[in-house]
């Protein structure tokens, strides 16, 4: 059964996306830490998302040059929205179902690891529901004293083990977790 893998940015305060929105802390991502993404990237069988960061990412993606572009458009989408209409990012569907319902058969599915990566709304309501099998968490040397926070109306705490750390030049932190 494949995983559900969280990939997300944050502050070292918590949050994902700054109160004047988002925001990469001013300054580019390391090389390594670059290389070892995109590699993370190429492994996944399937891209889930929020409404919000499938109409920010898909018009972006289409377009960009970068060299997350052409993984970003080549893996499979699926977009959790109860009122989007139409998926127009090649390769996306649209997720209308209960998310319990809907990551169950996904899971299911064939293929690499499901990635989350991107909304703190989607991302807080995987985490409430327990669906997420590994946290990856990139903290960025910067605060931001507010904004949107990764975690929010969690029920019990979110007890983590910790199985992977690293640390780059640019003082930016990889930690990866799973549930206890």
């Amino acid at each position: 059964m494949r995983k559900v893998v969280l990939i997300m940015t944050m502050s070292i305060d918590g949050y994902v996306v700054a109160p004047e929105g988002m925001s990469t802390g001013g300054f580019p991502e390391p090389a390594e830490l670059k290389r070892w993404k995109l590699d993370r990237i190429r492994r996944a069988g399937t891209h889930i998302m929020g409404r919000v960061s499938y109409e920010e990412m898909g018009p972006y993606w289409q377009k960009s040059e970068d060299a997350y572009a052409a993984p970003m458009n080549d893996i499979p989408k699926v977009v959790f929205s109860k009122t989007l209409k139409e998926a127009t990012w090649p390769d996306s569907s649209i997720a209308k179902g209960d998310l319990h319902e809907e990551i169950s058969k996904l899971k299911k599915q064939p293929g690499g690891e499901i990635i989350a990566w991107g909304g703190a709304g989607f991302a807080q309501a995987l985490s409430k529901a327990g669906l997420i099998d590994e946290y990856v968490i990139l903290t960025r040397p910067i605060a931001y004293g507010g904004g949107k926070p990764l975690f929010s109306g969690l029920a019990d705490a979110l007890k983590l083990n910790v199985l992977v750390t690293a640390a780059y030049d640019d003082g930016t932190m990889l930690r990866i977790y799973a549930p206890r």
